[in-house]
């Protein structure tokens, strides 16, 4: 599909928040997947991935993560700068900010003509976090997680009990997880914990995992697998269309 793209700022209770919205050109309302990007924010890979994705019939939202944090279209660098800035951003915003992001992102797309009210998540690194917490909305449908960081090790800020790995029973909608097996910020005993917790609260998943690093997905940097991520663009418009 041709697309059309633009952003808007949508009031959270945390402050307006930028999103790129991608969606295509012809009339029509489709489902809304909302795209988690890594710490870096919207950088040039997070957009061709959302445009992907919208090339395929959805309309895809990517919010800036950190938009309490930093000024209006701020985006980190692949460098040691952007990395210690994303990080340090990643441990400052608690979960229950992601969440209000979350339904802020949910009620400004269900008034807009080009929404069918059907939602996915989807995102990769903390992004995949994210797309994991906001399955815990009751109107996201389905979720992609793509090499999801910090839900085994509990380390993002969040009230007691709140965090994701406890609450992964809440989850009401269809998960897909995709691991790397040579990513060292999920490690083995890591994503076996996340497994099992799934396992164990009946969560309705699917499950794989690929021989790749961390940010395979990502078309910039030595750690990029075109294989792999072809194979797992496939997998996501597959499930979306799926549950959606």
């Amino acid at each position: 599909m041709i697309l059309q793209e633009h952003a808007v700022q949508i009031s959270t209770p945390t402050g307006l928040m930028r999103c790129e919205i991608f969606r295509p050109k012809e009339d029509g309302q489709f489902p809304c997947v909302i795209f988690y990007s890594e710490i870096f924010q919207i950088t040039a890979p997070i957009q061709r991935t959302a445009r992907i994705l919208a090339g395929h019939g959805f309309c895809v939202v990517v919010p800036e993560v950190f938009h309490e944090l930093n000024p209006i279209g701020t985006v980190l660098a692949y460098d040691e700068a952007g990395k210690d800035k994303g990080n340090a951003d990643k441990f400052a915003k608690p979960l229950e900010q992601h969440d209000s992001d979350t339904a802020a992102m949910i009620s400004y797309l269900s008034t807009q003509t080009y929404c069918n009210g059907s939602f996915g998540a989807m995102g990769v690194c903390i992004g995949g976090h994210l797309a994991y917490r906001a399955a815990l909305n009751n109107r996201i449908k389905a979720a992609v997680c793509l090499y999801a960081t910090d839900i085994h090790s509990d380390t993002l800020p969040c009230n007691h009990g709140n965090d994701s790995f406890t609450r992964t029973g809440d989850i009401k909608s269809s998960l897909l997880m995709i691991w790397g097996k040579q990513d060292p910020h999920v490690p083995t005993a890591g994503r076996q914990k996340i497994y099992q917790q799934l396992i164990d609260k009946n969560v309705d998943f699917e499950w794989h995992e690929v021989n790749g690093q961390h940010a395979f997905m990502r078309d910039e940097g030595d750690r990029y697998d075109p294989e792999l991520a072809l194979r797992c663009y496939r997998m996501a418009i597959d499930h979306f269309r799926n549950k959606l």
